[in-house]
């Protein structure tokens, strides 16, 4: 696949099928995000990769905090939320934590290792694509909150960015349009 190729027919795919992913390919997209841009080579990201079992520490993690917005609810409603909640982190069969380890406490520097780290994501996306492999990155605001920075082990100086979902695509979804570069570009000259 020719690198402009695959930049334009790369698309998230949220639905994969349970079936293992090679080790060899969850460690070329790592090596990929490494080679991301990144402003005096600070390197500022981190990853952990969740497969089989290990991926209940994300669905523990995403339960602890839908449990804390719950009041008053019986056994059966927990046990509902325990389920929704575990089934988030069994989407994929391989779920890569990102993070971002901050080099200092300066708000420039701090927006600069957040760039570099989404650039990082946008690498391993792109390599899933080119390896054939359905990949999403998800957010929100559980990844935010203080329990997932627990869940995946992040010092103060850390904060997750996102999830990275890999796997088989069930399906290939179609491409969706997007708005020409003319309608967000200003030419100076």
């Amino acid at each position: 696949m020719k690198l402009l190729d695959g930049i334009k027919s790369r698309k998230s795919i949220g639905k994969v099928k349970p079936d293992p992913v090679e080790k060899e390919k969850i460690e070329a997209m790592l090596t990929l995000a490494t080679y991301a841009p990144n402003h005096k080579m600070t390197e500022p990201w981190r990853f952990v990769v969740l497969t089989g079992e290990g991926r209940k520490v994300l669905g523990d993690a995403y339960r602890d905090i839908a449990y804390e917005k719950a009041e008053s609810l019986s056994i059966e409603q927990l046990m509902s939320i325990e389920t929704a909640q575990q089934g988030k982190a069994r989407r994929a069969p391989v779920i890569i934590g990102v993070a971002v380890s901050f080099r200092s406490e300066d708000e420039i520097e701090r927006m600069e290792d957040r760039a570099a780290t989404h650039a990082a994501i946008q690498n391993m996306l792109l390599g899933a694509h080119g390896m054939g492999l359905g990949a999403i990155w998800r957010s929100g605001e559980p990844m935010y909150h203080t329990r997932m920075k627990d869940a995946f082990g992040l010092g103060g100086n850390e904060e997750m960015v996102g999830l990275i979902y890999v796997g088989y695509a069930e399906l290939e979804p179609e491409l969706k349009p997007r708005k020409s570069f003319s309608e967000c570009t200003t030419w100076i000259g």
